[in-house]
């Protein structure tokens, strides 16, 4: 009597082990969905804010130039300034304020890493 009322025992104990189990795995799968769907939404957004923002400063760009090129009498002068603007920008950004971009994106993305 006492062997059928400790296997009785051990299934109810083995039941609960096994629907624990079960419950912990879903509970990882919703977590992980959760995650994978806040990344995926995120770098939607960001993409598509940024392809916007390109598309604009192209355009932006190409009507700058033009207009410069119209008023210098040659539309290929309005590139070559425009051209010349960026390689001065980036110059300045490369050299000088580098260390004051680097820095805060570094802090940035680690926060959002261990966050």
């Amino acid at each position: 009597m006492k062997t059928e009322q400790e296997a009785s025992e051990f299934e109810k104990l083995y039941g609960k082990v096994e629907t624990f189990g079960s419950i912990s795995y879903e509970l990882a799968k919703l977590k992980s969905l959760e995650a994978t769907t806040i990344v995926a939404t995120s770098l939607i957004t960001v993409l598509s804010v940024t392809a916007m923002v390109v598309l604009f400063t192209i355009v932006f760009n190409i009507g700058v130039a033009l207009w410069l090129g119209d008023l210098l009498g040659k539309a290929y002068y309005g590139f070559f300034i425009v051209a010349l603007f960026y390689l001065v920008v980036g110059l300045v950004l490369h050299f000088f304020l580098r260390k004051w971009i680097k820095g805060p994106i570094s802090k940035l993305i680690i926060k959002e890493a261990l966050a």
